[in-house]
């Protein structure tokens, strides 16, 4: 029961291209937008799309591998957690951020799923 706390499983499209970044001290972050939809339909009967925009963040192999196999538009299972942190930005003002980790990822494309190993 330990993997359901704190768990987070989204299947999307990438909203941009994968910012990928090597630190100082070498290791690599990436920093991805991923859009999800929900369809239903409203009270008159017709259809509405939803679209929900998730923060997303990778470390190291898996964020070099991310950006190496995947492009705005590509189509994405993730696995991860949520976190929040928060920064001081250049002005001195508290910023508060949340965003998934990445632990796990799968491409996937319209013929086939295919599983991408890190």
């Amino acid at each position: 029961m330990n993997t359901l706390k704190n768990s987070v499983t989204l299947i999307g499209n990438l909203g941009k291209e994968i910012e990928l970044k090597e630190l100082s001290n070498g290791n690599k972050v990436a920093r991805i937008v991923m859009a999800t939809n929900d369809f239903y339909k409203n009270n008159k009967g017709e259809p509405v799309t939803e679209t929900q925009w998730h923060n997303l963040v990778a470390w190291g192999k898996t964020a070099e591998f991310m950006a190496n196999n995947l492009s705005k538009g590509s189509e994405v299972a993730i696995q991860g957690k949520l976190v929040h942190r928060s920064y001081e930005d250049k002005d001195g003002n508290m910023r508060y951020v949340s965003e998934v980790k990445v632990n796990e990822f799968m491409k996937i494309s319209r013929q086939e799923k295919e599983a991408v190993p890190f």
